[in-house]
Order: structure tokens, then C-alpha cells, then sequence
């Protein structure tokens, strides 16, 4: 059985790579490159921390990904 889970992605303009939020506990939201270490989080969490990175400097977005139970 696999469960759907959902990571956010930053992206920051063309020039740099996609970065995924890591932590949410703190005030600045820890962000990664390393798809590995994204937080996997459910949808009603994955979209507060979206409206929370929206930005005119970046532009958040979910990204879905399959977990096995």
C-alpha cells in the first residue's frame, strides 16, 4: 500500500537549482537541494508552508511523491 505525500519545491529563477523546505519549526524555513532530505509532509501542511515561501523571489510549488507503508 503506498501513501501520497508531498514535498515543496522552491524554485528561485533559472540560474539556480530547485531547493525543498527541510524544516518548518523554525521562524526562517530550512531549505535543502537534497531532494533526500525534504520534509515529506501532508497536503493541508505542504500548502501552509507554500503560502508562507510565496514570495515575488520565488515560487513555491507541490510535488507529489509516492511513499510505501
Amino acid at each position: 500500500m503506498t501513501n501520497i505525500k508531498f514535498v515543496v519545491r522552491v524554485s528561485r529563477g533559472a540560474a539556480r537549482a530547485p531547493a525543498y523546505v527541510q524544516r518548518i519549526d523554525p521562524s526562517p524555513v530550512r531549505m535543502t537541494t537534497n531532494r533526500k532530505l525534504a520534509l515529506m509532509m501532508g497536503r493541508i501542511t505542504a500548502e501552509d508552508a507554500v503560502k508562507s515561501l510565496q514570495t515575488s523571489h520565488c515560487i513555491p510549488e507541490l510535488v507529489p511523491v509516492s511513499v510505501a507503508v
